[in-house]
């Protein structure tokens, strides 16, 4: 099951762009130059990159900065979700996510890959580089703090 745009703009009131109901997103990545196949592009800090190359390796949409100036050359139609605070928001999309996946006993589906290779998260991971395992503490982080066992 893949993460959809519906899914996502829920999470968001500030919008910009074309409402794509049908998008479905393959990728959710931080970094910029590395392939997204309908990716879902989304900036954490400087060395995340130029949301050009991200457009150019693949992503459909982006989360960005509300107290960043989004780059002139975004296409008008480009789904763009404005948020102030962008790695909170990888929390909820990923919590969203993984509430979408509870119980679905498919053995074989399709996922949503989310590709983070940000060096101030595996700072923050100093256990493990492994990207499921991140995951999975971010979601955590983010039921904990909801209240949510």
């Amino acid at each position: 099951m893949y993460l959809a745009f519906k899914d996502v703009r829920a999470q968001f009131e500030d919008f910009k762009g074309v409402e794509e109901n049908e998008h479905l997103y393959y990728t959710v990545s931080n970094n910029a130059v590395v392939p997204q196949p309908r990716g879902l592009f989304v900036p954490l800090n400087d060395s995340s990159g130029e949301l050009l190359d991200a457009i150019a390796n693949g992503a459909i949409a982006t989360v960005w900065d509300k107290g960043k100036k989004l780059p002139h050359y975004t296409p008008n139609h480009f789904p763009v979700f404005f948020t102030d605070d962008p790695a909170g928001s990888v929390r909820k999309i990923l919590a969203l996510y993984l509430e979408k996946l509870d119980g679905d006993n498919v053995k074989k589906m399709n996922m949503t890959k989310f590709v983070f290779l940000n060096k101030e998260l595996l700072k923050e991971n100093k256990e493990t580089y492994d990207i499921a395992v991140m995951l999975e503490k971010l979601a955590s982080k983010t039921l904990n703090s909801e209240g949510r066992e």
